[in-house]
């Protein structure tokens, strides 16, 4: 048996060869991707040349500079040897079909881990294996599929894309003709007679026809492509009606004139362009003005730890700058690139990767921003500050979602794409209505409806309605992870609440010592251990502590969650904690402890007397009106009869649970069920927070950062918790009645195109303007009940 080639890879194939569905394939792993791309209707990987799989010829080579180590570290994000991650700009990105093709890279190329579309900044962000993929690979890859990158070397360091400018040339060009095109035409318009009109007549007709073809080829061009992509692709996307009726009009002028029926549309058809141009670009100028998909991340609540000639100095993320040296406690988030100086570096990158396996640093080493440190208190210095996007990006990575519930934007997406084959079904209908009634408004009836029936309002009103309620919530410092977040607590039926850190404040906790008097060098010691932790426990006492830490790190730092910290320091072995986790007998249980035990002696415990964050009593009051509540915390039952004193009757309470006791009723809740959101303080709480429909950390000290949940409220803000939840439900109304108000555009409008009594031109000047209206609608209603807040 000869070689065959491998229908995936293009690779010969032997002897041996793998035969499925009539084709050949080199191995099973050739095989299992031909089955996933069909499964996922991308076999139209297989059509972009003769030879299947392969990278199309015209192409070939464009990229080779991306071979070059050097060029691809300017460019990447994040490398840790195994895994990269890069952001590219693609200036093609137009609509949600666009968003599906790349969205779905990963069945494309079995190297890529995630790619995700940001739409109003036209980017796409990429996770790859290096192993199995490269990014010359994958911008080969995205360009064969139709959408270039813009890749400029000089800005690679500034990260900055040049503005492109192709659409002012076109809508330029459009104006140009229609205008000149309009004057030619006016002889046509008042059947004007005239010896010297009659001889140039045809002379007019055939510039109106030369001015015509720079606005369909040019102007138009991207309507053409981006319909001919989508078919390729089994994709109806917006500009497929809009293309045929721009062909439509063409070669029924160009007939008109070539057989000397008429003087065609010509002035009609550049109209139409310059219009849908002239409305495109204004669509973009109201979407950027109007742009909130990420506005809110610029008030995310991250600082980080500054050592400042031996003393710290909490500052926001955005003030770093190269040099600085940072202390990255327990558990904490790496927020810049930097290098390590010293400290047990155990680094966790699954924030970036999804792997959670901690990867150990040595001093000298590189840390890279999105790294979550597991074992101790490290200090680095920064040698590449970055922007917070780049880690409230992290946040918003796929890699954490929990849910494959049908959500607004799938709605929306499904609404649009059977919009479309509607709306071709319609005119066609129509078109043979008016033919067999008035065969002379045929053309203009089917045209009409082409280009006034447009889903893109409707495509538009939940994501600039969110997107504002995100800005909104960012502005009250309510930081919520993505869109779909809002849609989700809508839903939300019960509301659990951790105890420590959430409805109760450590700034204003009363701690009180027992036991034996420690001296000066134990306390230095339990404080040096304290450095690393981040727990709200541990903040509060290491505040209290008035001693100094030593300047020695931890040998050896375990922190246990939910029950305590051993570490070693200096040959000293600490235990701080619970009574159970040091095996000790408490007479005392109605109160919260933490027991010190150095050198496997007991020396005594801090007792804190909790304070409760102001306005408790009436936020859940209000809550309980429309929530079923919950108070699942792992401190002792010591102030259930308070608690039961100042909050709602039909609260229920539950004491001593551990993390995984958590976790568990979480999910015994949801099988019920339930929509459940926990509301912690996003460390001992991670495991619930993120196994919850809706997890909140209640963030009172900025440095904590919990990408397991999904919101994150400002402590100082905790009286408008219900605000914030009504707002989500109100949100969801709003977005609900934009559809409507779409609805009822498309059905006036699609009333008076299939009467007849709407032209072509009048409605391309209609259809961005319904748009437009849309964004506007919901940005105000969003806006307005907003207000309260």
């Amino acid at each position: 048996m000869g070689k065959t080639s491998c229908y995936h890879c293009g690779l010969d194939c032997d002897k041996k060869a793998i035969l499925f569905d009539e084709k050949s394939f080199c191995c099973n792993g050739c095989k299992t991707v031909y089955e996933i791309l069909n499964t996922s209707e991308l076999g139209c990987y297989y059509d972009f040349e003769k030879t299947p799989g392969t990278i199309p010829s015209e192409i070939q080579g464009k990229y080779n500079y991306l071979e070059n180590e050097t060029i691809v570290e300017k460019l990447l994000e994040f490398n840790d040897g195994d895994t990269s991650v890069v952001e590219l700009y693609i200036p093609s990105i137009h609509c949600s079909s666009c968003i599906w093709v790349l969205e779905n890279l990963s069945k494309l190329n079995n190297g890529v881990t995630t790619s995700m579309v940001n739409f109003t900044n036209k980017t796409l962000r990429v996770t790859f294996k290096n192993a199995r993929t490269s990014l010359k690979e994958i911008v080969e890859l995205s360009t064969s599929i139709g959408y270039e990158p813009y890749i400029s070397l000089d800005d690679a360091d500034a990260k900055t894309n040049k503005v492109d400018k192709t659409l002012i040339y076109q809508v330029a060009i459009a104006a140009f003709c229609f205008g000149n095109i309009m004057l030619l035409s006016f002889p046509e318009y008042f059947q004007v007679d005239g010896f010297w009109l009659e001889k140039y007549k045809y002379l007019f007709r055939y510039l109106m026809f030369s001015m015509s073809i720079p606005v369909v080829f040019y102007s138009a061009k991207n309507y053409f492509i981006s319909a001919y992509k989508g078919l390729k692709h089994r994709i109806l996307n917006i500009d497929v009606p809009i293309a045929i009726g721009i062909s439509v009009l063409f070669i029924r002028s160009s007939i008109e004139i070539f057989l000397d029926i008429g003087s065609g549309f010509f002035d009609s058809l550049t109209g139409l362009v310059f219009f849908l141009l002239i409305g495109k670009f204004f669509q973009q100028k109201t979407y950027n003005f109007l742009s909130f998909e990420r506005d809110y991340k610029s008030y995310f609540p991250i600082a980080v730890t500054k050592i400042i000639d031996a003393f710290e100095a909490s500052i926001p993320v955005n003030d770093i700058v190269k040099g600085d040296r940072l202390l990255i406690r327990n558990e904490e988030l790496i927020p810049v690139d930097g290098i390590l100086i010293n400290g047990n570096a155990a680094i966790d990158y699954s924030f970036v990767t999804g792997e959670s396996v901690p990867v150990s640093k040595q001093s000298g080493d590189k840390l890279f921003a999105g790294g979550k440190q597991t074992a101790g208190a490290i200090e680095m210095e920064v040698v590449n500050t970055m922007s917070q996007s780049y880690l409230t990006q992290l946040w918003s990575n796929d890699v954490f979602s929990k849910t494959n519930e049908i959500t607004i934007k799938n709605i929306t997406d499904t609404i649009s794409k059977y919009f479309t084959i509607a709306i071709l079904t319609i005119a066609l209908f129509a078109g043979i209505y008016w033919y067999v009634t008035d065969s002379s408004m045929a053309f203009n009836v089917i045209t009409a409806v082409l280009i006034i029936a447009c889903p893109c309002a409707l495509a538009l009103s939940a994501p600039f309605a969110i997107g504002n309620m995100l800005r909104i919530f960012g502005y009250n410092k309510f930081y919520l992870k993505n869109a779909e977040t809002i849609e989700h607590i809508s839903k939300v039926d019960t509301i659990i609440f951790d105890k420590t850190g959430t409805i109760t404040s450590s700034d204003k906790t009363q701690i009180n010592y027992e036991g034996e008097n420690l001296i000066e060098e134990e306390l230095r010691l339990v404080k040096t251990v304290l450095r690393a932790s981040n727990h709200p426990l541990s903040r509060s006492l290491y505040r209290f502590i008035s001693e100094e830490p030593f300047e020695e790190k931890p040998t050896h730092f375990e922190e246990i969650l939910g029950k305590g910290i051993q570490a070693a320091v200096n040959d000293n072995y600490i235990k701080l904690g619970s009574s159970s986790f040091l095996e000790v007998n408490s007479n005392t249980t109605n109160e919260t402890s933490i027991y010190i035990k150095i050198n496997n002696q007991l020396k005594g415990c801090f007792r804190f007397k909790n304070s409760y964050r102001s306005g408790l009593d009436s936020v859940f009051s209000e809550l309980s009106r429309q929530y079923k509540l919950i108070i699942l915390s792992g401190d002792n039952d010591g102030e259930k009869s308070y608690l039961e004193k100042i909050l709602p009757t039909n609260i229920e309470f539950y004491f001593n649970q551990k993390p995984e006791d958590k976790l568990q009723f979480i999910k015994e809740l949801q099988s019920k069920g339930n929509k459940v959101m926990m509301v912690g303080d996003g460390l001992n709480d991670a495991g619930a927070l993120a196994q919850s429909t809706i997890g909140i950390a209640i963030s009172e000290d900025v440095n904590v950062f919990s990408p397991a949940c999904d919101a994150i409220l400002d402590a100082k803000l905790f009286h408008k918790f219900p605000e914030f939840l009504m707002l989500s439900k109100q949100t969801i109304g709003v977005i609900k009645a934009s559809f409507i108000v779409s609805f009822c555009y498309n059905i006036i409008g699609m009333y008076f195109a299939l009467t007849g009594q709407l032209t072509p031109v009048v409605a391309a000047i209609l259809m961005p303007l319904s748009s437009i209206s849309i964004v506007v609608f919901v940005t105000i209603l969003t806006n307005w009940i907003s207000k309260k807040l």
